[in-house]
């Protein structure tokens, strides 16, 4: 194996994946533990896609709001935890990321190493940037979908806090995992596996899965599918930009 002196055996290589594993668990349990600490600025950042201060419905025309109830005796115990060690695992990303690089870096050769590191060096932006569009965009577009959606005027819609929990983790961690794709295409790239022309001739391939992949993720109507498709669509051809080859 190039990069090492030494060859790993198969018990060797599945110690270093025990300390990997183990490593970036205790990292995001770090995480999740600040965050445990401050529950109130936790969860102002986490409510404010509710209230009518949020950015996107400061725009002209629209005014949105909504309240949520709790129905559920030990439902905010359990969200307060779910919700830390999400927001652990956002912060400690980078982190486990270099933890798999470091696991993965030594059965590279050294052409391998510089390539694929690149990819490496890109995923926690391409992440956060995930994460920011499922925040600020997604997310705001999908509650007031949802919300002001009625199938008659004698059903009030009440919004548990569960189910908030439940549309703000799909629609944010997800979209961050979904952000990834041009880390896998460059390291793919690099590695001789794909390339540019390849991608272009799945252009409309890779349209229609976008768009399935969309309604799938937000509600079925066009306008939220779109808001999504739009931004994954461009993370396709940004794949093709940085193609290698």
């Amino acid at each position: 194996m190039a990069g090492k002196d030494v060859e790993m055996s198969f018990w060797d290589h599945l110690e270093a994946l025990r300390g990997t594993i183990w490593r970036s668990v205790l990292g995001v349990a770090l995480a999740s533990v600040i965050f445990l600490c401050f529950p109130k600025v936790l969860f102002q950042a986490v409510l404010w896609p509710t209230r009518p201060d949020f950015p996107l419905y400061r725009l002209p025309g629209v005014d949105f709001s909504m309240d949520l109830v709790n129905i559920e005796l030990s439902a905010q115990f359990f969200v307060y935890l779910k919700v830390s060690v999400l927001c652990g695992l956002v912060v400690a990303f980078p982190y486990v990321v270099w933890e798999i690089w470091k696991f993965v870096a030594p059965a590279l050769y050294d052409n391998e190493k510089k390539a694929v590191g690149g990819a490496f060096s890109i995923s926690s932006g391409l992440f956060y940037l995930g994460v920011a569009v499922g925040y600020f965009v997604v997310l705001p577009v999908c509650l007031m979908f949802f919300v002001n959606f009625s199938v008659s005027d004698a059903i009030v819609n009440t919004i548990s806090l569960s189910s908030y929990m439940s549309l703000f983790t799909s629609m944010v961690f997800l979209i961050g995992i979904l952000f990834e794709f041009p880390t896998i295409i460059l390291a793919l790239s690099s590695l001789g596996v794909v390339g540019r022309s390849q991608l272009k001739s799945y252009r409309k391939h890779a349209f229609v899965v976008v768009l399935i992949l969309s309604a799938l993720i937000t509600p079925s109507d066009p306008f939220s599918m779109f808001v999504l498709a739009i931004p994954l669509y461009g993370l396709y051809e940004l794949s093709i930009l940085l193609c290698k080859q």
